[in-house]
């Protein structure tokens, strides 16, 4: 068996090699955050990695962004400030809580840099190609005199409304790949630690493991276990375990894709090796096949497929060898 999973799932492509190498003969693990647990990359690697697509699209995109959170919070704050944001970000249903819009915001920007691929997709919402620059442009070209609020509308529109046909939005995850599943996921054995520092174009925070055991037992009746992955799998010295325990795996990543600060970058044997596209968004290999791939997508497929028909070759060669003892 070969092992080829999409989204955070990939992280199981390689853990299902290192821990059944005599079920899965080798393993795809494209944008697979297996790093991406406890303090082995610091915990604002994720936002980080989103903030830097925005900026090197458009430095004045990014500015607007970061200002924007604070710029929520005042409005917020005056007299029907709530039922002005309602307005301006055209909610089905009048603001509750700053923090819900704000965290509408966040998924939108967290969700564009993971598929901010190079042709027009619909894997999470229907999106152009490079999103993050229709995104930018958008918030770029509003005339003078447009707020801060008012252009980030303009921006994420392109995220939640690139079609046109929504006349107002819900703050509930709206995406093809929903987060329910995977918050539950995350209250129990894949704890994520991620912050958020000064140099994002996020609100600054730290991660706090109290507070998210609180929140979890509230939401799940569950209790994290933050270091349940790492004992399982390893990680802390992962390069030593892969050397010593792993082979037949294939760590592709985009630099593009915020899980790629999670993930392994370099080759650590010649059978565990590191595909690394700079202009690669979250698992991009994975899709199908387009007539607009790109030059470097087409490569490192092929790439991928002479390593694993060697995998193949390798693995009947041996067995042939064996059944002839």
């Amino acid at each position: 068996m070969l092992c080829f999973l999409m989204m955070l799932k990939t992280v199981l492509a390689a853990w299902m090699r290192l821990k059944y190498p005599h079920i899965a003969i080798g393993a795809l693990a494209s944008s697979a955050p297996i790093l991406q647990f406890e303090d082995i990359v610091p915990t604002e690697t994720f936002y980080n990695i989103v903030s830097n697509d925005f900026r090197r699209e458009s430095s004045s995109c990014f500015n607007t962004i970061k200002a924007s959170w604070d710029a929520l919070v005042t409005e917020g704050q005056k007299d029907n400030g709530l039922v002005q944001l309602t307005k301006t970000f055209r909610l089905c249903r009048e603001l509750k809580k700053i923090d819900d819009l704000s965290d509408w915001l966040d998924s939108a920007y967290s969700y564009l840099a993971m598929v901010n691929y190079p042709y027009p997709a619909e894997f999470v919402m229907p999106l152009p190609g490079h999103p993050i620059k229709e995104v930018c442009r958008k918030i770029d070209d509003c005339p003078d005199g447009t707020s801060t609020l008012e252009r980030v509308f303009e921006g994420v529109s392109i995220f939640y409304n690139y079609t046109g046909q929504a006349e107002c939005f819900e703050l509930e995850d709206t995406s093809a790949v929903g987060t329910d599943g995977w918050n539950w996921q995350a209250c129990t054995e894949m704890v994520m630690p991620m912050s958020s520092r000064d140099a994002s174009m996020f609100p600054t925070y730290d991660f706090n493991l109290s507070s998210f055991e609180e929140e979890c037992l509230k939401n799940y009746n569950v209790k994290p276990r933050p270091t349940w992955i790492t004992t399982e799998y390893g990680g802390h010295d992962i390069k030593a375990t892969l050397k010593a325990f792993g082979s037949n795996i294939i760590f592709s990543n985009g630099l593009l894709d915020p899980w790629s600060g999670g993930s392994v970058l370099q080759n650590v044997s010649e059978t565990i090796v590191a595909l690394v596209a700079e202009e690669g968004a979250h698992h991009l290999d994975l899709r199908f096949s387009t007539k607009d791939d790109p030059k470097w997508l087409i490569e490192q497929r092929e790439t991928e497929i002479k390593l694993i028909e060697g995998w193949i070759e390798k693995f009947y060669q041996e067995r042939k060898a064996d059944f002839g003892m």
